[in-house]
Parts: structure tokens; sequence; C-alpha cells
């Protein structure tokens, strides 16, 4: 039930490049968070360059530099996925970004939001998580 948001800088990416971005995310979570294939919900969303702000070196690990093709990719899904489970997922979207779009590992800024399931309605109204865990 993952829900994604990525930001980026307006012009940064077509409409090609974007795609690619979403199926990356979207292949890594069904990898590593097994996720159904159709649990797909994501908005992307460009910014001004000048709303845009990061520290070009902070928790780096390499003499790299961030550069202005960052993105930051934002992911609020259910709770109970384990923290090998999480650096899996990390390290497969910033590789698959890498490979895909060349784009730097330093420049894919990744965070996780985990909510209750019943924080969660998909249309009509309805608290389908909680249903389903119910019924079980």
């Amino acid at each position: 039930m993952p829900f994604v948001n990525v930001y980026y800088r307006e012009h940064q990416l077509n409409n090609k490049e974007l795609k690619k971005v979403s199926n990356r995310i979207h292949q890594s979570l069904i990898q590593h968070f097994y996720i159904p294939k159709d649990d797909y919900f994501q908005l992307f969303l460009p910014y001004p360059p000048q709303h845009f702000f990061y520290d070009s070196q902070y928790l780096l690990e390499n003499e790299e530099k961030r550069t202005d093709n960052m993105i930051y990719i934002f992911i609020t899904c259910g709770e109970g996925r384990t923290i090998e489970q999480k650096k899996k997922l990390y390290h497969s979207i910033a590789e698959g970004l890498h490979t895909d779009l060349d784009l730097s590992t330093n420049n894919i800024f990744i965070t996780l939001n985990e909510t209750p399931l019943e924080n969660w309605s998909f249309g009509q109204g309805l608290a389908q998580m909680v249903n389903q865990k119910e019924e079980k």
C-alpha cells in the first residue's frame, strides 16, 4: 500500500525519465516490500529550482558531492518491514536509478514513513486494509 511522492527540480526529468523513475521505485517495492503489482500510487511533483535546498555532502561516505540533480523520494507505507528490507529497498532504488538514468546515488534522497492500517482509505470512504485484517 505504498504511496510515493517524488520531488524534483522543474525540467530535470522528461516524461520518459519520469516513467523510468516510477517503474524503478515500483519494481523495488514489489521485490523488497512484497507489495502486489497493482498497488501502484505515485505522484511526481516538480519544483522551481529556487525552492530546492540541500547540503552537498551531509552524511555522504564518498568524496562526491550532491548536485542540482537531486531527487527526493518520500514513501508512505504500512508498518511491518524489517530494517534489512528497508536497506535493500533504498539500495535497489538508488542503484537502479543510477543504472537507468546515470543519476549519481548521492543525488537520491529517500524517506520512509510508516503508518498504521487504519490510516488508509483507497476510496469509497472505506478503511479497506482494516476491513481485510478484521475478516481474517
